[in-house]
Order: C-alpha cells, then sequence, then structure tokens
C-alpha cells in the first residue's frame, strides 16, 4: 500500500502564507515523495501529479462540486445558493451550464474586444509620464470590472461593492476562514440590482439572464429563479474579475523576471497569445480545487473514503516534469500541450474566453507604450484567499526611454 505522508515530511497547508508565497518547492516535493498525501489536521487529501489531476477534474461522479469548490466551504458544510455552476453536479449543473453557454457565446465575447480595448488604453494612457504606479489597482482590476459591468449592465458602484465584499469574505491570512450561511449574504449586493433590472430591462446579459428558461431533466422548462439569477451574477462578475486581474499581474513580473521572452513578443507580437497561455500555466490565479469525495475510492494503493475532502492541485500538475519539458521555465514558444489553469472537463471555466481576451488585450496595449519595465517585488503584496493567489499591490517602474507613445 502506497504511504501518504510520511512522518517527517514536508508540512502542506494551503492557509500559510509563507508557502502560498512561493507554494513550487512544497508542491515539487508533494509530486516526487507523496503524491497522494493527507493532512489530518485539516482534514484533507491532495493529489499534486498531472496524470492524477486531470482524471480527478474530469470523474464528476467520485470528486464533488455540489458542497463547495472551496476546502472551508466543504468543511463547513452550509447550503449552496442556487445558480453557482461552480458549485453544482449533474443534472443541474449540465441545466445551468447550457443556459449559460447560450448566452454567453463566443461571438458575444469577440464583441467585447473594442470595448476592453477602449478601457485599456484610456487606463494606460493615464499612466503614461509615471515614474512608477500600482499595475493592479491602478490597471489590473479596473479593466475586468468594467468589462463585467458592461457585460451585465451592472453599475460601477455595485461593482465596486461586490468585489470589495468578496475580498473581504474570502480572505484568508494563515487560518482558515469561518464559513457559515451568512457568509453568502455578500450576494445580496448584487440582488438588489438584479431586482431593479427585472423592473427596468435593456439590452444585456443581465436581462438575457432574467429573461432566460433552464432545461429540466424531464424535458420541460422553466424560467430561472431570482436566486439562480444572483447566483450567476455574482459568480461570473467575482471569478471574472479575479483570474483577469491576477492574470495581468503575473503577466507583469514574469516577463519583468524573464526580458528575454519580453523582448520575444515585442518583436512578434504574435507570439502574444501562447504567452498568455504559458503564464497561467506557469501562476495559475486558482491552482487548488477542492472536491467532496462522493464514494470510497482507491488512489495509489490507498482507499480514499467516502465523505472526505480531495484538494485538486492544477497548480502543481502545471508544472509537473512528468508532463512538461523544463517544467519551472518561462517559454513563450512553449507546445507541450494545454494546462489545468481553467480546470477541465464539465468545470472548464466559462469565462475562460474571456480572461484570454482580456490578458491579451492588456498586453499587447502594453507592450505598445512600455517594450521594457521593472516590479518592485519586495514592496508588492500577495492576495491570499480561499481559492485564488496573485498579486494585491503591484509597483512597476517603466522604462519611459522605452515609450512608444
Amino acid at each position: 500500500m502506497t504511504q501518504t505522508t510520511p512522518a517527517d515530511a514536508v508540512h502542506y497547508d494551503p492557509y500559510d502564507v509563507d508557502i502560498d508565497r512561493d507554494p513550487y518547492p512544497t508542491w515539487r516535493w508533494l509530486r516526487d515523495e507523496t503524491p497522494l498525501y493527507r493532512n489530518e489536521a485539516l482534514d484533507f487529501y491532495a493529489l499534486s501529479r498531472w496524470d492524477d489531476v486531470k482524471p480527478a477534474l474530469v470523474d464528476w461522479d467520485t470528486y464533488r462540486s455540489g458542497r463547495g469548490t472551496v476546502l472551508e466551504i466543504i468543511s463547513a458544510g452550509v447550503e449552496i445558493p442556487p445558480g453557482i455552476v461552480l458549485f453544482e453536479d449533474p443534472p443541474i449543473h449540465d441545466a445551468h451550464r447550457a443556459l449559460l453557454a447560450r448566452v454567453f457565446t463566443p461571438r458575444q465575447m469577440l464583441d467585447l474586444e473594442p470595448l476592453v480595448r477602449s478601457y485599456c488604453v484610456s487606463a494606460l494612457d493615464a499612466l503614461v509620464g509615471r515614474d512608477e504606479f500600482d499595475i493592479i489597482g491602478e490597471f489590473g482590476v479596473e479593466v475586468p470590472r468594467r468589462t463585467i459591468g458592461f457585460l451585465f449592465g451592472i453599475p460601477e458602484a455595485e461593482q465596486l461593492a461586490y468585489s470589495k465584499r468578496t475580498d473581504e469574505a474570502l480572505t484568508s491570512v494563515g487560518s482558515p476562514i469561518v464559513f457559515d450561511q451568512s457568509s453568502f449574504d455578500v450576494l445580496s449586493v448584487l440582488a438588489e440590482y438584479v431586482d431593479w433590472r427585472s423592473r427596468n430591462p435593456s439590452d444585456d446579459l443581465m436581462t438575457k439572464l432574467l429573461n432566460a428558461e433552464v432545461d429540466e431533466p424531464d424535458g420541460s422548462r422553466r424560467p430561472l429563479t431570482r436566486d439562480e439569477v444572483v447566483g450567476y451574477a455574482s459568480m461570473v462578475a467575482g471569478a471574472g474579475n479575479e483570474t483577469a486581474t491576477r492574470l495581468i499581474g503575473f503577466a507583469m513580473q514574469l516577463l519583468a523576471d524573464h526580458p528575454e521572452q519580453r523582448r520575444l513578443i515585442v518583436e512578434d507580437p504574435s507570439l502574444i497569445p501562447n504567452a498568455i497561455e504559458e503564464i497561467l500555466r506557469l501562476e495559475s490565479p486558482s491552482p487548488v480545487q477542492a472536491r467532496y469525495v462522493q464514494h470510497d475510492v482507491e488512489v495509489r494503493g490507498t482507499v480514499v473514503p467516502e465523505g472526505s475532502t480531495m484538494l485538486l492541485l492544477n497548480g502543481a500538475a502545471n508544472r509537473d516534469e512528468r508532463h512538461f519539458r523544463r517544467p519551472d521555465e518561462f517559454d513563450v514558444h512553449r507546445d507541450d500541450g494545454p494546462h489545468l489553469s481553467f480546470g477541465f472537463g464539465l468545470h472548464f471555466c466559462l469565462g475562460a474566453a474571456l480572461a484570454r481576451l482580456e490578458g491579451r488585450v492588456a498586453l499587447e496595449e502594453i507592450l505598445r507604450r512600455w517594450p521594457s519595465w521593472e516590479v518592485d517585488i519586495e514592496r508588492g503584496q500577495m492576495v491570499h484567499t480561499a481559492s485564488v493567489r496573485g498579486w494585491g499591490f503591484l509597483p512597476i517602474r517603466p522604462d519611459e526611454r522605452s515609450h512608444r507613445g
């Protein structure tokens, strides 16, 4: 039988801020020494190798999302509000996802590009001539927030309030967040807007959701409930803002750390989409996915019992040397397959196309202005939430000598 965790093993704690700043040495140890890890104190198992994580992401019948995909939520045993498709299993997940796919179309994402570019141009032009600026607070949070706001027709004030309350609810500093049913009160920020929009319809995604019908397992159709619409809007607003913001921060850090790679995409901007994928692989904005184990399952010779919590470390799998060549290197020409940063299978991120669009356009516009910059890592501050990792404050010093105007 495979040992899960040797007595003298390196300790993995997802709430440990020191580990979260640079989890890769710990994750490498997990992959090499304890591919099925067991933390008795926090009562979870963890998988870290590509060949374990990817199949588990697909196996929804064993590894369930319906009790939440964050360790604290599963541990708390709270009732999940309706409409949060990330926290659903088939068949309701499939019905809700199909509905979202009908209103959250690739064409609608492409139609957003001029708007995203306009926001990027406006925000970046305001930073030209500055010796230093915070790429997160003065740019990274603004673009996705405004894009999501436009998509749903949500006024900026409500978007700002929701983002702030979400951050406060999910920020973890060295210990698990205490979840209870009141933790979902953050949804009430957008609930008031949903009620207002139902009385004042417009040409936006929120109105489409209010008018949409979901397919039931028996073949009938019904309108979405108010709570489902609130859940949808809250999920897209929260996840959409976080992913794009952290992607922009990691892009600025990695390209500053690897000026030779930055030079390649300055000289050939057609490499930017592949660079975005490499940034997502190397620094996943959401590197830990939690699942509830629905039934006993044998993993690497050990029976993981029903009712356990399994952490799927997609951020660790993205650097598995058994799957990727030179996995810790940043290479904008990398061509050895997709990453798991947007998940895999039926829970693949619905907002992946939008995050990629925002990241690509942001990087195009940044490089048009500053082909060179430095980051002040020592002063930078990371955010530590239940499921997201990335920069919350990152000072940038652009090389104005290279400013293209």
